[in-house]
């Protein structure tokens, strides 16, 4: 399984995620159709939709969750599953292909460009983004989200396990708003979604520390963290802040609506390198877990 991890992600920085045809498009127009069929306009909001929105979710994930746990446990075809799920589950190349369109916009003085590109990563007003620190924020939490939390169900469960958790990201992405619709009927999946990435992000957020300010980085996510809206994001990206020396949080306009969120780590305002800063911090982030992996696999079958 270490060998399989290492394969697979090595295949996810050389050639990232498919540019045509991903299998997200078609889960995404799927989960948008039956969002519609289970949550019409005239049921919400209600509290009953919680039950409903957990039936949706259920029926949803389970065909494909089966599917993949049948491929992984059939011998002819577990080392090419457990590959393709694990490969399909990280966004690691992605991740820095996003974040470095930002940098090389900026780097080239294309403020609007920047700021367009940043939009991609964060669900923020474009017009009101402040590149720079929404790229870090969004490196930060997305190395959470797209990267450590797939190798982390996949230590524990295989591709099966790093399936689960993209197809629960996805769709705490899609329906896990606080909005009218989606109050209730989201309900499931944002909770789904949090239970999952509970203990990912706190190892998410001692990666960060061990490899950065490591006492700083204690320390903002110990005051920090239960600030945040977020359970997961908070540990996540006040530990990342803090191993960086940077200063994130504040105002950030999200639907023509500004909203004042707490302060994330200590320092200065970040600058255009430490975009590459913060990648470079989920990078070795990866290259760690892999050697544990390997490590812990080594000693248990020694």
């Amino acid at each position: 399984m270490p060998t399989i991890a290492m394969v697979a992600v090595a295949l996810d920085f050389i050639f990232g995620e498919p540019r045509r045809y991903h299998p997200l498009v078609g889960f995404g127009w799927l989960a948008a159709k039956l969002e519609a069929w289970f949550n019409p306009a005239n049921n919400q909001p209600k509290s009953k939709q919680r039950w409903v929105g957990t039936l949706a979710l259920t029926l949803l994930l389970s065909p494909f969750v089966i599917l993949a746990y049948w491929l992984c446990h059939f011998k002819s075809t577990s080392i090419i599953a457990n590959i393709a799920l694990l490969y399909f589950a990280i966004g690691h190349k992605s991740l820095h292909d996003h974040a470095r369109a930002v940098k090389n916009a900026l780097y080239q003085h294309n403020e609007a460009l920047a700021k367009t590109a940043a939009s991609y990563m964060v669900s923020r007003d474009s017009a009101a983004i402040k590149p720079i620190p929404a790229t870090v924020e969004s490196v930060l939490e997305n190395g959470n989200d797209g990267v450590f939390g797939a190798l982390f169900w996949f230590f524990i469960a295989g591709g099966t396990g790093a399936l689960l958790f993209r197809l629960a990201n996805t769709m705490d992405a899609m329906w896990g708003y606080k909005s009218p619709r989606f109050f209730y009927f989201g309900w499931a999946a944002a909770r789904f979604d949090d239970v999952l990435d509970y203990i990912p992000a706190r190892l998410t957020a001692l990666t960060y520390a061990m490899l950065g300010k490591t006492k700083l980085a204690l320390n903002c996510w110990k005051t920090q963290a239960p600030l945040w809206d977020s359970p997961n994001a908070g540990p996540v990206m006040s530990s990342g802040a803090g191993a960086l020396g940077v200063k994130l949080g504040g105002a950030a306009r999200y639907h023509n609506e500004w909203h004042e969120r707490p302060t994330l780590g200590a320092g200065f305002a970040p600058v255009l390198d430490d975009i590459e800063r913060a990648l470079t911090l989920v990078r070795h982030g990866v290259m760690l877990w892999l050697v544990l992996f390997l490590a812990i696999v080594g000693i248990y079958y020694a």
